[in-house]
């Protein structure tokens, strides 16, 4: 049954089924050009990755699903995105490929073939072109043919219809390897072909989560074309910040502000990218104690600090993730000033350690020792510095629990299935890209502080490349002292 079978028995329904309706759609369509496009940017940058994927995995099949549709609500989906991994390997982005399958079929000299399995838009003669709401051109517009993904990824593209024989092809003399969770419905075919060939599935498991790990590890270091993606990004965020500065006095004037906010970083994510990397946070006054406050729905008053944790996906799929705090009527009280301050302080300690050789885990320690001198300096530690920054003490996170840094690139916490070894523990390369977002976030219910204190979350998050000498501050655009984040709000607000 067709996608739209099941509408046709809907009581909404009411398109024709004439034979003269049908073939009234299926005429006068004007012939598509015909003109195959070049390559896309990303094309030689993909299959570098892929030959790296191939030899890890000579000799072997690897399957790397994009994804399904995912269901919003009864008949109407997300907006599509599909797996990370798939678009590092392929080179795609936006929305145009939901159901495809990358394959790497082993050939000869333990090399691979790479081949795109996907569903190409049904011809203009047939009823799936406007009867189908989830492939037919008249609901969803163009996608490109079997030949102009060829032509545009140098790969080869094949009907997804030939997917299902080829992917448990000799499931029990050629290794399957799969990128597990991605299509429930890859996994249960090649469950099945696994099964049918007697494989061991507990052995079958163990290599199936090695391919996810490598896949992860291999984004660790970002290429050329990554790098000026994600500049893309930062690019497109700091107008994003910029627009919502100017839109303060709106949202100081609504009851739910952060909305306005929130709603005004959204239409930069649409306006210059493909969507949001992530749920924005719009967090003003005690909202910015809240690490993931998504809600949004507070006001945003006058003499509060905002919180604003966003980033622009673009088209590539990169995010950038930032954060700035500002003084929302343009000018930080003495305590804000004390707080952000000394957040300051700590961002700048870990810019310090960035460089080639250094430890990843070095820039969250640089970080927290600073913000707990800070807290020891106002008196708020129960214990002296020393024990607090102890493994037996670390009093200071009960105001900065979060980690300092985390990688970022096609998922805004990228290479999330890497080895501990390599992430934690890893020594800094050129080419990663990772935040530094130290913080401190006294809420106003804890009884620890000083009145004073409560109510003031302070976050301030840099998009850094390693480079071969030091680093490369992508936001750097964005102002980061108190005294330039004044004169940046009141400027843009006047």
């Amino acid at each position: 049954m067709s996608d739209d079978d099941v509408q046709q028995t809907s009581s909404r329904s009411q398109r024709p089924a004439s034979s003269a309706f049908k073939d009234f759609m299926g005429s006068s369509w004007a012939p598509a050009s015909g003109e195959l496009p070049g390559p896309d940017p990303a094309a030689a940058y993909a299959e570098q990755r892929r030959r790296r994927v191939s030899e890890a995995f000579a000799g072997q099949r690897v399957i790397v699903p994009a994804g399904p549709l995912k269901t919003r609500s009864n008949d109407t989906d997300y907006r599509f995105r599909p797996h990370s991994a798939f678009a590092h390997l392929t080179g795609l982005g936006v929305d145009h490929e939901p159901g495809a399958v990358l394959v790497l079929e082993p050939i000869e000299d333990a090399e691979h073939e790479a081949v795109l399995y996907f569903k190409p838009m049904a011809g203009r003669d047939t009823e799936e072109f406007y009867a189908s709401a989830k492939h037919g051109e008249f609901w969803i517009g163009p996608r490109p043919t079997l030949a102009e993904f060829q032509a545009r990824l140098g790969i080869t593209a094949r009907d997804l219809d030939e997917f299902t024989a080829a992917a448990g092809k000799d499931a029990g003399t050629v290794g399957i390897r799969v990128l597990r969770d991605a299509d429930p419905q890859v996994d249960a075919l090649i469950d099945a072909a696994r099964s049918e060939h007697g494989v061991d599935a507990e052995q079958t498991a163990q290599q199936d989560s090695t391919l996810t790990q490598f896949l992860s590890e291999m984004r660790l270091v970002k290429d050329d074309y990554e790098a000026g993606q994600l500049r893309e990004s930062a690019a497109a965020t700091i107008s994003g910040f910029e627009d919502v500065v100017r839109a303060l006095p709106e949202a100081l004037e609504h009851a739910r502000g952060e909305r306005i906010v929130e709603g005004t970083f959204f239409a930069r994510a649409r306006l210059e990218g493909n969507d949001l990397g992530y749920d924005t946070i719009a967090a003003s006054g005690n909202n910015a104690t809240v690490l993931h406050w998504i809600r949004n729905t507070g006001a945003v008053n006058p003499g509060e600090l905002l919180l604003l944790d966003a980033g622009v996906e673009v088209d590539s799929l990169y995010t950038a993730d930032i954060t700035r705090t500002v003084p929302v009527s343009g000018t930080f009280s003495p305590v804000q000033r004390r707080v952000y301050e000394a957040v300051l302080a700590a961002a700048d300690a870990a810019f310090e350690v960035v460089r080639p050789g250094a430890k990843f885990r070095d820039i969250h320690t640089a970080a927290v020792r600073v913000l707990a001198e800070h807290l020891h300096e106002w008196g708020l530690l129960p214990v002296s510095l020393e024990e607090a920054l102890s493994p037996e003490g670390q009093h200071h996170r009960r105001w900065m629990p979060h980690g300092t840094s985390h990688h970022l690139g096609l998922d805004v916490h990228d290479c999330a299935a890497a080895k501990r070894e390599l992430y934690l523990d890893g020594e800094l390369q050129p080419g990663m890209v990772f935040t530094i977002e130290p913080g401190l976030y006294f809420k106003n219910e804890d009884l620890a502080v000083p009145e004073e204190y409560r109510g003031i979350g302070v976050r301030i998050e840099d998009d850094v490349l390693v480079t071969q000498d030091g680093c490369e501050n992508l936001s750097a655009a964005l102002p980061r002292t108190p005294d330039a984040i004044e004169g940046w709000v009141r400027g843009l607000r006047d």
